[in-house]
C-alpha cells in the first residue's frame, strides 16, 4: 500500500473528513515516525510493531561490476519488528476454500 491508497481507505473509512485534513494527519505520523527514528530513537505502536535503527560496521565490499574490492563505510538502517497482535493475526489459520 501506497501512502496515497493509504489516505484514499482512511478518506473511505472517515467521509467527513476532508482530504487536506488526511493527508495532514498521514504526513505528520509519518514525519513524526521519521524524526525519531533520525534521532536514534525508537518508535511503538502497541499491537503493530516497532520501528528502530540498527548500526551495519564497516566492511569490505565488491564492486559487481569491475569485481575490484572496495570499502564501504559504516552505515544506519531502519529496521521493523512486527508487534504480538500483528504477527498473530499474520499467521492464524485462514480457511482456504
Amino acid at each position: 500500500m501506497t501512502k496515497s491508497e493509504l489516505i484514499a481507505a482512511l478518506m473511505r473509512k472517515h467521509p467527513h473528513l476532508q482530504i487536506k485534513d488526511v493527508t495532514l494527519i498521514v504526513n505528520t505520523v509519518f514525519g513524526a515516525i521519521s524524526d525519531s527514528l533520525t534521532d536514534a530513537n525508537r518508535v511503538e505502536l502497541r499491537g503493530f510493531g516497532a520501528f528502530s535503527v540498527k548500526e551495519r560496521d564497516p566492511r569490505i565490499g565488491r564492486n559487481p561490476k569491475t569485481g575490484e574490492q572496495v570499502e564501504v563505510s559504516k552505515k544506519f538502517i531502519p529496521f521493523f519488528k512486527t508487534g504480538k497482535e500483528l504477527h498473530a493475526r499474520l499467521n492464524k489459520e485462514r480457511d482456504i476454500p
